[in-house]
């Protein structure tokens, strides 16, 4: 039977940054149109930077899974609830430069997952200095560009292109590409 967004009532996303939450509703409507899309405030069980695509992947599942348990305990249907989590990271590219990555996953009750991403885009040699100096890169991206919780806003996508695409925008494909493996569930079975 295909996956039947009409039923899903809740999708919780593994975080409470409006710029995730944002995302997630922009896609959401789209495919689910009824369902509240609401954040909550999950851990990603990596570190506040996570490094590689393999650590981000993580973060973005666990945020997911997290999400969508804390709302089933919050008395939402099983099934009528989606989890998702959404994850930034950098790559090291193995010749002295960075670039970014972003990871979104989307979770069910019944343990299926769908996992979409890309975001790569190269970091400037100072944003990469910070991040290996141990800080984040919404941090990294506040120094440098003179600003204040960029992560909550444009992102280091929106500064670093002249707001051509800011990190909301970014994120929507992502969340599209996770909901793949249920937009199309038919294929999967």
């Amino acid at each position: 039977m295909p996956f039947d967004f009409t039923r899903i009532r809740q999708v919780a996303v593994g975080s409470t940054n409006p710029v995730k939450v944002g995302a997630a509703r922009a896609v959401l409507v789209r495919v689910a149109p009824a369902a509240e899309v609401v954040g909550v405030a999950v851990p990603s069980a990596v570190p506040d930077q996570p490094w590689g695509d393999e650590q981000t992947i993580a973060g973005a599942l666990a945020r997911a899974r997290l999400a969508l348990g804390q709302a089933m305990a919050s008395g939402a249907p099983a099934d009528a609830v989606l989890g998702l989590g959404i994850e930034g990271g950098v790559v090291d590219e193995g010749d002295g430069g960075l670039r970014t990555c972003a990871w979104a996953a989307v979770v069910d009750v019944e343990g299926r997952a769908g996992v979409g991403g890309s975001l790569a885009m190269p970091l400037p040699p100072v944003v990469a200095d910070h991040l290996r100096a141990g800080m984040e890169l919404g941090h990294a991206m506040d120094a440098v560009a003179s600003a204040r919780d960029t992560k909550r806003g444009p992102g280091a996508v929106g500064i670093l292109t002249g707001g051509l695409v800011d990190r909301q925008q970014a994120y929507e494909p992502l969340v599209a590409y996770a909901l793949a493996r249920f937009v199309r569930d038919d294929l999967w079975r």
